[in-house]
């Protein structure tokens, strides 16, 4: 099993420096590597949730309503659950195996859902307050890329659910690390605390 995590880790840069770092961590060197992972797995779900509400507002759901918001942030978010539960099945958990994919893709989309949920009712709420906030420091910015622009109530909306999407994914990310890794995988390997030693 070594040889095998020694030749994996050569031929990927990323986990080769995810062993680095998690081996500092002494005995608990595989929760860290694995929470390495998964952070990574959630920037790409991250960048794949990101990318997705802009291009939505910017085309087809401008956000002009809570609901167009609700909408083109839910098509954000099952993008990104895609992403994320193909990542972690097969590189941050690949020794999770007991149970099916099959169930193991429900217990995932339900932690999903409910972080989903608490992210949502976040940016319903949170979306105009933080466009008012943010929306004037950020535009000097915008008008040194662009000196025409000009604030308008759909420019504050889409700087204020940007801004609470960030907010929101990253409290998130902790809740679905630790529910997934103490039900939806809690089948790997268990890490020796210390009082077990």
């Amino acid at each position: 099993m070594t040889t095998s995590r020694t030749t994996s880790a050569r031929r990927n840069p990323i986990d080769a420096l995810i062993t680095l770092i998690a081996g500092r961590f002494g005995s608990k060197a595989k929760e860290v590597e694995r929470f390495l992972k998964f952070a990574v797995v959630g920037v790409i779900g991250f960048v794949v949730d990101l990318g997705t509400l802009v291009i939505l507002q910017a085309t087809i759901l401008p956000p002009t309503t809570f609901l167009a918001v609700v909408i083109a942030t839910t098509a954000a978010f099952l993008a990104a659950i895609i992403s994320n539960f193909i990542w972690n099945r097969f590189w941050t958990y690949p020794d999770s195996r007991s149970r099916s994919i099959r169930t193991q893709l429900i217990q995932f989309t339900f932690i999903s859902v409910v972080g989903w949920l608490a992210r949502t009712a976040w940016i319903g709420a949170a979306y105009v307050p933080l466009g008012d906030l943010v929306t004037p420091l950020v535009l000097p910015l915008l008008q040194w890329q662009n000196p025409e622009i000009v604030v308008t109530s759909t420019l504050e909306a889409k700087i204020g659910s940007v801004t609470a999407q960030i907010i929101g994914v990253v409290v998130v990310m902790f809740w679905n690390f630790f529910a997934n890794r103490y039900w939806t995988y809690s089948d790997v390997d268990q890490v020796e605390s210390p009082i077990s030693q």
